[in-house]
Order: C-alpha cells, then structure tokens, then sequence
C-alpha cells in the first residue's frame, strides 16, 4: 500500500533535518486529594437527578402507606373544661403578706401546680368520679379513663384545663362533666386537712429551734474572746499559700537539678572526660599557639595519607613527612604544657585537635558541674524554710476546726427557725386561699369534628418523611456505588483538566464500520463543475464527531510554545472506548491539517484493526521483532490523505519485552520526527505495564473514562502508577456521556441544515443506483 511521503528509513520534515523532540509545556498536576465526606450543593442535585425515580418511588410508598393507615383508622373525638382554681384579682389574695420589706417581689401563686395535678389524677380522689360515670358507662374503668384523660395548667394562667378523647362524642361531654363536678367537691371538701395538721406541727417546733440558735450564738461569742480571733479562715489561707508557694518552688529546683544532672551524665558518656578533663580541654581549645601546632599536625597526617597512595614507606617523600610530624610531636607536648602545666599527664587530656562542636560540649559540662553545685544549695535552703512553715501551719487546725463548728451549727440552726417561721406563714394564707371554691369558668360540650386522626397533616406529613427517606436512600445507592456519573464527578475527584466530553453513541458499530471510507470532510457527489470548484467538499457534522474535534483542539491549546507530537491514550480498565476514541481523535486531527499516525500498541488485544476494517498481518510487533521496516507495515486509509495506521500485528509471547526495547524507542523517535501526531492506543494501566512503557518516551498521556462503567479506585490507581513511572498526565476524556451535545452543534444544524438535507438525498440517490448495477454486474457474469 502506498504511503505517501513515507520512505525507509523514515524521512525528515521536509526540510531535511530531524527536528528535535522538544516536550510540551505540560506542568504535572499534584496527586489529588481525598475524596471528602461532605456533599455539595451540586452533587445533591446531581444525585437527585440521577435517582429521582427511587426517590420518587420510595415517597410515593410512603405515602400511599401512610394515606391507607390514616383512611382506615376509627375518628375520636375531644372536649374539654376549665377550671379556675386562684382568685384573678388581689382581693382576698394574701400572697403579700410573706413579701419581705425590701426583699422584691414575692410569688405570684401559693399554688404547687404539679403536685396539684398529681392528686387530681390519683386513684383515690378519682375512685368516686368512677363509681359516678359507671352509672352511665359501665365499661369505663379507672385505667382506661386515665389513658384519655389529660389534666394541665393553661400556659402561666391559673386556670387548670381537662381534655378527654373517645369515639363517642356524648359520652365524652358525659365523662368530662363528671370529672369537673368532682374536682369542685374535692377543692371544698378535702383540701384544708392537711393543712390544719402542717401549722400545729410548726407551732410545736419553733420554742426548740428559738433556743437552740440562742445558745449556740453564746457559744461563739465566748470562743472568740478567749483565742482573740477575727475570722481563722483567713489565716489559714494565708499559711495556706506560702506553704503552696514553698512547694512549687522546692519543686521547680528538683526538676531542674534532675534536668541538669540529666545534662550532665549524658555530657560526660558523649565527652568521656571527667570535669578536671573538660576545663583542661576547654583551656586547650582556647590556646591559639597550640591549635595552630595542631593544624600542622592534621595536614602532614593528611599529606601522609594521600602520598602513601604513591610512594612506599621507604621513599624519600615519606620519610620527611614523618620527620616533619615527629618534630610537631614534642612542640605540640610542649605547648600542652605551657597551658595546663604538669597535670596535663595527670588529666589525661587528648592531643587531638578538637572540632567546634566537642569544645561546645565540653563547656556545657562545665557550666552544668557549677549548676549542680547551685541547685543542692538552693535545695537546702528551701527545705529548711518548709519545715518552719510546717511548724506554723499544724497550730492552726485546731483552733479553725473549732470555730467552723461552732459556726456551722448555728447557721444550720438558723435556717431551720427561718424555714419553719416562712412554712408557717405559707401554711396560714394558703389556708386562708383554699376557703374560696374553685369555680368553673368553661363547660364541656359535644364535639362536632373529629381530633384524629388528622388526614390532611398525615398525609402532607406522609409525603414530607417519603421525599426524605427516598434522598436518604437515592445518598445510600450513591454511596454503594463506586462509577462516574458525571464529567464535573470526573473532573473533581482527579483534579485534571477534562480534555474532552465523547457523548454516547447508540449506532457506534455502524459508524465504526465506515469510519476507514468517510472522512470528517467528504467530497459530496455533484456533476455540476461550477459547484464542485466552489465547494469542493462538505462538512460532516454530529455531537459525537464535533466532540473529537473539540478534543483535538484542546490537545493543541496544551502545549502553546512546544505543541504535542505524541500521545498514549489508555484507560483503567478494559472497555472503557480507548480504541474508539483514538480512532476518531486521529481522524478529528487528520480532517484538521496534520499528518497523523495511529499505532495499535496494545499487543494483547488489538482492536483498531477492526474499527478501521484494516488488515493485521503484519504490524507493529512484527517491526520490533523482524526486519520488517516501517514503510511496509503502515497501512494509509481510503479518502484520508493525512492518515496513517500502524496495526499491532501478531500477537508476541511477551509484549512488555517488544514495547521497552532499544528498537521500539528508536521508532517512536522516527514517528515523531515524521508525522505531526503520533497517537499509541495502549492496554489498559491496571495490571499492566505497556502504557507506561510507552508514555515514558511520548509527550503525555490522556486517560479515557468510561462513565458508568469505570471505577473510581481503579482510576485513581492507574493515576498513581502513571505517576511513579514519571509520565506526564495530560488530563481526562469522559467518554460515553448521555444526554450530552454540544450547542454548536445545533447552532449548526439549524443554519445548515438545508444543505444537509440535500446532500443526504443526492447520498441516498447514488446509493440506489449502485445496487441497481450490481444486479446487472453479476447477471453478466453469470452468462459469461
């Protein structure tokens, strides 16, 4: 098959020099970060959109349940009385008289409103009201009343309300004026009995409590005169702090002796020096004659070193680097001597030339040998100090026990008299209060209108709990399920750019199927000359073609300075349209000007030789593993003049091994210099290492994702792997997007598309004279 401009070896550009590979400017995107648990705005709607039939479901359920349980259930009925149980006006009200003169406002109700309401509903105050409803209504018991029967105070007034419910509304007025007529004989019958018995057990009490708080303040008036005290408790705070002030220091000395002894035992097993040692190699270090002796030393050690790698121990550069350090060695110990005097023998000091950072230890060990010695004084002192203050402090107690019994038991006795001289004065007017009848200020009636149950609440109720029950279970499928739904979902989570949007497409087999015979631009078929110069060819036009377009476009936009020569197009996984997309992205980038080569890498299992309908006896591997040269393997599609397809050929032993060979690099290198775009569909990343292989040697690679169908793990997987094999991601194409076209597309559609109309007929018109030749063809063959 003819190739073109294509030669063995491959030749140049045109200008005859191979240009150089130059990267594009792709900066690498950081790895992206965590899913958070949070949900958007944005995503809930999305949710929404996607589940609405399982919310619509679940709500519908639920309220349709909810609808049948209300409409099927028996209606009660509920009435109720009012009961005013405190007089409304100050008349008689005799709550003033426990205000205290200056103290403000006193209660505004004698009354216990709970307590109240307990006595009320107790089966002895409630045993006769029984007995009297049971003359009407035999059935109603004790227990059964109570169920139904609710008593409460009205808000903050000082009215008692009674509701009771039942399916009958007669016997509900029935019940409720029974109950009434018997609170009313219970407020002027039985209420005053205990309260008669409250204020003689108070008179009994009080001569007692009066005594008792007289003796006990003569009691405390006595001890203060004899121990001359004002208040002990202050005192003993005061004693109190200084002891606590005395600890606090005692133990901020312990901890920073331990700190420094601490200090010090680590300083001396880093050193190994004693202190006499330290201040010895202190001094030392602080002689500059002597470090400079030192200096000497260490180069002719250092000469010493490098010129044993060249002369022996008998050449004479040798031996007068040795006599030079054997004469440092006495002026050395002669300095040393100078310094420390005779001790230096003594001390056991090293010679060696000290660095800064041993010189710096040795006089932290000093420093913290003198800081030793000031804390144990410090500690002494302290100590001493502590048992002085200990000694003050055991006089105290007694004294302070004392006095704080004393005034415990009088303060204890006071508030006793105060209480039963205040429950007195209650006793009397509450009394006084309960002579006074409740009255009876709203009667109960028959009601007309069931209370329950509610339809119209239990419904909009019913609907309200389905609608959030199916979003709580639309979020639980969201949350099982681990695919892509949406571009924006895509582009989120990877934090790439999104390259591309590839709608779905229902009749992809067919299109595939001539996609090696169409080109994005076709010639129509016309016999007018004039027409056919004017518009040689016609542009074909569908979202599915025109997002290719816009992908080919975005590629370009990547590398502005250096554009992209070479691109990997892989997947996660299998099946998600990476062949498919890398067939028409070449046929996008061919119908746009640039010669373009489309390798099948994936030598596992090739698959653009059936979407082209090409033949793969040879390809791809058959180059790397025989002589096969590259003009003989490339394959050039019908009506495409910038089209090139490289297949994968036989399918070797070991893939991996033909991808990362020294021949595959050289061919890519080639096809770069070559073509103007080189696009390798490789196997999927997970599992396998092809993609990679290649993706090291191109300038980026472009994930293809399967929406609906890949795996957000496994995705974010594949990234991981692209990115410790050092390849450069170039972003992300969602693929398989439904319900997506482009407003372009229609803006198109809508102004072009008469001519559209009218190329499709012409199309339909050479198509039925064709099958009416072909009859006639075979018909002819058949006499010959």
């Amino acid at each position: 098959m003819e190739i073109g401009q294509i030669q063995h070896p491959l030749s140049p550009n045109g200008n005859g020099k191979h240009p150089q590979y130059a990267p594009p400017m792709v900066y690498r995107t950081p790895p992206p970060e965590p899913e958070p648990d949070e949900w958007t705005l944005r995503q809930l709607v999305n949710v929404i959109r996607r589940r609405a039939l399982v919310i619509a479901g679940v709500a519908i359920a639920v309220t349709s349940g909810i609808s049948f349980w209300t409409l099927n259930q028996t209606p009660k009925y509920e009435s109720k009385f009012q009961l005013l149980v405190e007089p409304v006006t100050e008349e008689g009200d005799l709550d003033k008289l426990t205000e205290v003169v200056g103290g403000g406002e006193g209660r505004n109700s004698t009354l216990d409103y709970d307590t109240q309401i307990q006595v009320l509903r107790s089966p002895q105050l409630m045993e006769a009201i029984v007995q009297e409803i049971h003359k009407h209504y035999p059935e109603v018991s004790y227990e059964s009343l109570m169920s139904q029967l609710i008593v409460s105070r009205l808000g903050d007034t000082k009215i008692l309300e009674g509701r009771y419910r039942d399916t009958e509304p007669e016997r509900v007025r029935r019940v409720l004026h029974e109950v009434a007529r018997g609170y009313l004989r219970y407020s002027l019958q039985e209420r005053q009995l205990n309260l008669k018995q409250g204020i003689q057990f108070v008179d009994d009490q009080l001569p007692v409590l009066r005594d008792r708080v007289n003796k006990l303040q003569g009691q405390l008036q006595a001890f203060r005169q004899q121990h001359n005290l004002l208040d002990p408790e202050i005192q003993a705070q005061e004693l109190s702090e200084r002891v606590s002030a005395i600890e606090q220091q005692q133990l901020q000395t312990q901890v920073q002796y331990q700190e420094t002894r601490s200090l010090y035992n680590t300083l001396l097993q880093q050193l190994g020096l004693s202190p006499q040692q330290a201040i010895a190699t202190v001094s030392l270090s602080e002689a500059p004659r002597y470090q400079k002796l030192l200096n000497q030393l260490a180069e002719i050690e250092s000469q010493i070193a490098l010129e044993s790698a060249r002369f022996t121990p008998q050449s004479p550069t040798m031996q007068a680097l040795r006599q030079k350090r054997d004469n440092l060695l006495p002026l050395l110990n002669q300095e040393s001597q100078k310094v420390l005097g005779a001790n230096l023998t003594e001390a056991g000091v090293s010679s060696a030339s000290p660095n800064s950072i041993r010189t710096d230890l040795t006089q932290q060990l000093v420093q913290a040998t003198n800081q030793l010695q000031v804390l144990q004084v410090k500690q002494s002192a302290i100590a001493r100090s502590a048992q002085m203050l200990n000694l003050q402090v055991k006089q105290i107690p007694v004294i302070a026990r004392r006095y704080t019994d004393l005034q415990r038991e009088l303060q204890v006795a006071t508030d006793s008299l105060n209480r039963f001289l205040a429950v007195r004065e209650n006793l009397e007017i509450e009394a006084a209060q309960k002579a006074l009848p409740w009255q009876i200020i709203l009667k109960p009636e028959v009601p007309q209108v069931p209370v329950w149950p509610n339809t119209q609440r239990n419904i909009t109720l019913g609907a309200i709990a389905g609608l959030l029950l199916g979003m709580g279970v639309a979020l639980l499928i969201e949350r099982l399920d681990n695919v892509f739904h949406s571009p924006d979902e895509l582009k989120d989570l990877t934090k790439l750019p999104l390259l591309g949007i590839i709608p779905y497409q229902k009749q992809l087999k067919q299109m595939m199927s001539t996609a090696n015979l169409t080109p994005m631009t076709s010639p129509p078929p016309s016999h007018n000359g004039e027409k056919s110069r004017r518009s040689s060819r016609s542009y074909n036009a569908s979202p599915f073609l025109e997002s290719f377009r816009s992908l080919q476009t975005n590629i370009r936009f990547l590398g502005s300075d250096t554009p992209v020569h070479s691109i990997v197009i892989s997947s996660a996984t299998p099946s998600e349209g990476k062949s498919t997309v890398s067939v028409h992205l070449a046929q996008a980038a061919a119908a746009m000007g640039q010669r373009v080569l489309l390798v099948d890498a994936d030598l596992r299992r090739p698959q653009v030789h059936h979407c082209l309908n090409l033949d793969n006896h040879v390809g791809l591997s058959n180059v790397i593993a025989t002589g096969l040269t590259a003009k003989q393997a490339i394959q050039r599609l019908p009506m495409w003049d910038r089209l090139y397809v490289l297949t994968a050929g036989q399918v070797p032993p070991d893939p991996s091994r033909l991808l990362c060979s020294k021949k595959m690099q050289h061919l890519m290198e080639q096809f770069h210099a070559v073509f103007d775009l080189v696009i390798y569909d490789t196997p999927p990343v997970l599992g396998l290492a092809d993609g990679r292989l290649l993706a090291a040697h191109a300038d980026g690679v472009m994930m293809v994702v399967g929406l609906g169908k890949s795996d957000r793990s496994a995705l974010m997987q594949a990234l991981d792997s692209m990115r410790i094999s050092n390849a450069t991601v170039l972003g992300v194409v969602a693929n398989g997007v439904k319900g997506y076209t482009t407003r372009s597309y229609y803006y198109y559609h809508n102004h072009y598309g008469t001519e559209s109309d009218i190329l499709k007929a012409k199309q339909l018109l050479m198509k039925r004279m064709e099958d009416n030749i072909q009859p006639d063809d075979q018909t002819q063959k058949d006499g010959e």
